[in-house]
């Protein structure tokens, strides 16, 4: 499982990011035969890196706000604006 040293380590690690060493999500392959603990184990061991991370062209950058605010919140309130 993962620890939260290493979630400290991948947040430490964004500002240094170099595009070409970012892994694509759509070349990770999961064994849906393992168990939950494997299957997360898996991810991140291919990943990398689950905060920063490619998607086709695409950078992806996961953070966390701590204004208590969910992600299904945000992205409500996203709808409504658009």
């Amino acid at each position: 499982m993962i620890k939260f040293m290493e979630v400290n380590v991948f947040m430490n690690t964004r500002s240094k990011i170099n595009e070409n060493d970012l892994v694509d999500i759509k070349d990770v392959v999961i064994n849906p035969m393992l168990n939950k603990e494997k299957r997360i184990e898996s991810f991140v061991q291919q990943i990398k890196n689950p905060l920063c991370y490619k998607c086709g062209e695409y950078i992806v950058q996961v953070s966390f706000s701590n204004n208590g605010r969910t992600l299904e919140d945000c992205f409500t309130e996203y709808l409504k604006n658009l």
